[in-house]
């Protein structure tokens, strides 16, 4: 028997310029069929010294949002297995 499920990640992007500075801010958000959902949240921030490229700090503001979103639902697998087995996970 093979089972087929769908998850959608949403993501959107924000950037906020000031002078030399911007700022970038990246939410992702994640919902699983079975109604779960999650937000990661991530910001890349530009030196003044740096060139402008606004997709390095898209890159880089999503990978983080991203990196949270995966903190996230570790935590929901973590405590999902210790509520199906009374034993905490170990990552291993």
């Amino acid at each position: 028997m093979q089972t087929t499920k769908r998850w959608n990640v949403d993501v959107v992007v924000a950037e906020e310029s000031e002078g030399e500075t911007a700022r970038t801010w990246a939410e992702v958000g994640l919902e699983a069929q079975d109604g779960t959902a999650l937000r990661g949240h991530g910001m890349a921030r530009k030196h003044p010294w740096d060139v402008d490229m606004p997709e390095i700090g898209e890159e880089l503001a999503v990978s983080r949002a991203l990196s949270d979103l995966s903190r996230q639902l570790r935590q929901v697998a973590a405590e999902d297995i210790n509520d199906n087995t009374g034993s905490p996970w170990r990552p291993t």
